[in-house]
């Protein structure tokens, strides 16, 4: 063996060279070993989420019964501590799981009302459902299922959501409810065959949705049922999904549930649905289930299909051009592409932009290669301010949002998209303070510069118009002098999200904006309170003016 490393050495003595390239293969060889076994990890540690897809949803999200997709999802999670149910759960149950106390899970968005039994044959909620094997939290569930208009949200084994309206099941004990959440420790998240169950509380704009159909209200019965809902049947014991079945296949937008029969139509003068009753004035019991309402003969429940109202789809470009050009002004993530959608859908005319977004016209907005002094759109998107780029423009459209929400709106796009998500090492990092800091006086600097040098200014407050989409959006079409069409108002309420708004899922859990931050948004936003009251207009809205 001496003999041989003399050998080397005086070798390697002879040709240093040879002695590098050797180090070096040696460096290679090993490099390629250490990164095969993080890559080995990885893919046993990569997250599993399965999805659970309702018969005909489009929103990524469906009803409870699991399945051949959660069967999938589950087998494929090789080298994981998470079982399929009736298996060993020994690694990651744990008995002495000690929860936060309940008072600490009783703020204002939910309540916890203890630990149901549940079954994979016959859901305890069962509503839209989603699992994460790595990341669940109670936060994450309870905002998925609020998202969607859901009365209760249920978490199980762990890592898998539930919701729905109706608690289908008895009572288990808290003993019971003892695996600790995927993606929180110290938080228990139901257990085998046991749900964690919270009753929401849902804000006024909240939906609520029944598999591939939207909840609409109790309404009354209108006039003339005859000419406002043309279709309908007897339906033996009636449930609200052989209503919605029904009319889907008769490709109608609206389910009417009165009693024992079923309505299917659409929303028009006749029947606007805008004069809501009492939901407690449409409770009584389906034949068919029930856990269920379907109205009664004086009041009738609504339900929005999955069926497209066509009735406002058709678009074009102006069939003259416009010698007016009218803007259509906003500050980033004031929701402008989403004005845009209820514009183009109200009058039936194609918007343009300043800019060119290929993705935007992609969606469907055609008028985004036209230039913007082209006069064959209706009006045109921009984020503009400055004396010279407002003149411009002979008449203007300003959309203003809370500059809390339009700020973390456009952080949000700046790293996300259209309706992505910035990640959260940007919302930590040094990316957040700065943009902060850059855009909040430009909040305030592009709504003074339109008030003050906008020709014929119309102003629109993004939480009005999400409030009273009708009223707001009709004032916009006279503005824009265009013939208002009531069927066409009331088909744009029906498709007024579009694919402009971002899923609930990923709503940061914790407030963004310190003290400082915060002390300079409030003095903004009495500037342009006090701008918009000296030009007789009314002020920000309640909601977030400065107390």
């Amino acid at each position: 063996m001496a003999r041989l490393l003399r050998r080397l050495q005086r070798c390697f003595h002879r040709k240093p060279g040879r002695f590098f390239t050797f180090f070096l293969l040696y460096l290679t060889a090993g490099s390629l070993v250490f990164l095969h076994a993080v890559f080995t990890n990885d893919n046993a540690a990569q997250p599993n989420v399965a999805w659970n897809v309702a018969r005909g949803s489009a929103g990524g999200v469906g009803k409870g019964t699991h399945g051949k997709t959660r069967l999938t999802a589950v087998s494929s999670m090789k080298n994981s501590t998470v079982h399929e149910r009736g298996s060993d759960h020994t690694e990651s149950r744990n008995p002495d799981l000690k929860a936060r106390t309940i008072k600490e899970s009783d703020d204002a968005r939910a309540k916890y009302i203890g630990c149901y039994a549940d079954d994979i044959q016959k859901r305890t909620l069962k509503g839209a459902s989603f699992f994460d094997y790595r990341k669940m939290t109670v936060f994450r569930c309870q905002d998925n299922c609020a998202e969607r208009g859901y009365l209760y949200a249920g978490l199980e084994f762990g890592a898998e959501c539930y919701c729905g309206h109706k608690i289908q099941a008895s009572n288990a004990s808290n003993s019971d409810c003892n695996m600790e959440c995927s993606g929180e420790r110290g938080t228990v998240c139901g257990g085998t065959n046991r749900l964690s169950i919270y009753r929401l509380e849902l804000t006024p704009e909240s939906v609520q949705r029944y598999g591939s159909a939207t909840f609409k209200g109790c309404f009354w019965r209108p006039k003339d049922v005859t000419l406002a809902l043309p279709v309908s049947a007897v339906i033996m014991n009636m449930s609200v999904d052989k209503c919605v079945d029904l009319c889907t296949e008769k490709e109608l937008p609206l389910a009417v549930l009165g009693g024992q029969r079923c309505f299917c139509g659409y929303p028009t003068s006749h029947f606007t649905l805008h004069e809501l009753k009492e939901q407690e004035l449409c409770k009584s019991h389906c034949e068919g289930d029930d856990f269920e309402s379907c109205g009664t003969e004086e009041y009738f429940l609504v339900y929005q299909t999955q069926v497209q109202d066509k009735r406002c789809m058709d678009r074009r470009f102006l069939p003259e051009r416009s010698k007016q050009l009218v803007a259509l002004a906003s500050f980033p993530g004031a929701g402008n592409t989403w004005t845009r959608h209820l514009i183009e859908l109200a009058t039936g005319y194609y918007t343009g932009s300043y800019y060119f977004d290929g993705s935007l016209y992609n969606k469907g907005f055609r008028g985004e290669k036209d230039h913007w002094k082209s006069g064959r759109t209706i009006c045109s998107k921009t984020h503009e301010s400055g004396r010279r780029e407002i003149e411009a423009f002979d008449a203007a459209i300003l959309v203003i949002r809370n500059p809390y929400k339009a700020l973390m709106a456009e952080f949000n796009r700046k790293y996300g998209g259209h309706i992505g998500f910035a990640s959260r090492a940007h919302w930590k990092g040094r990316e957040w303070p700065e943009f902060v800091k850059s855009y909040a006086p430009w909040w305030a600097s592009h709504t003074l510069d339109w008030l003050r040098y906008g020709k014929k200014v119309h102003v629109v407050h993004f939480e009005e118009l999400k409030k009273d989409l009708f009223v707001k959006l009709k004032s916009m079409v006279v503005f824009l002098g265009v013939q208002v069409s009531e069927d066409r108002l009331l088909c744009v309420e029906g498709q007024k999200d579009g694919n402009f708004k971002r899923s609930g899922l990923r709503k940061l859990e914790y407030d963004p904006y310190t003290p400082k931050m915060r002390a300079t948004i409030n003095d903004i936003i009495k500037t342009v309170d006090h701008a918009l009251r000296q030009r007789k207009l009314s002020g920000v809205p309640e909601e977030y003016r400065p107390r």
